[in-house]
């Protein structure tokens, strides 16, 4: 068993692909059909059971429990223990991990996605002044003084 150190390390890189995929499957665009038939089968299905798991695949971080326990299970990570509980803790810590790097991403992507907004903006009421026709000396008002 290597130590706590290397333990959480290897935790947290792991967690990087599990945000990953648990952000790509529930908010990418390429998975966008799936996920719709997901979200409406959660809603319509009749069973509780049949609802909660097509929840699942519209939450990132309900999903992101699965994507854990499934790396966990393929890279053997333990965390702290070196039985059951070593399992169980580095799902947890992944999860809380991941959720916490999707968390980062979702802000930065909103961040970014409200600069945009704020140059297209801007660029659309620089473009609006320039299409407008200058006021010349025939287009200005004229002011009649009486003598």
């Amino acid at each position: 068993m290597q130590s706590v150190g290397g333990q959480f390390i290897e935790v947290a890189i792991l967690a990087i692909p599990v945000a990953s995929v648990a952000w790509t499957i529930t908010h990418e665009e390429v998975f966008r059909e799936p996920r719709e038939w997901c979200v409406r089968n959660s809603k319509v299905c009749r069973t509780l059971l049949a609802r909660k798991f097509f929840y699942l695949f519209t939450c990132e971080y309900c999903f992101s429990h699965w994507v854990a326990a499934f790396f966990v299970a393929i890279t053997g990570c333990r965390l702290l223990f070196d039985d059951w509980r070593g399992y169980l803790v580095s799902i947890l810590s992944l999860v809380w991990i991941a959720n916490f790097l999707m968390s980062a991403y979702g802000r930065l992507r909103l961040d970014l996605k409200k600069e945009q907004i704020q140059v297209q903006s801007a660029e659309d009421s620089r473009k609006q002044a320039e299409s407008q026709p200058e006021p010349t000396a025939r287009n200005e008002p004229r002011m009649l003084v009486r003598k």
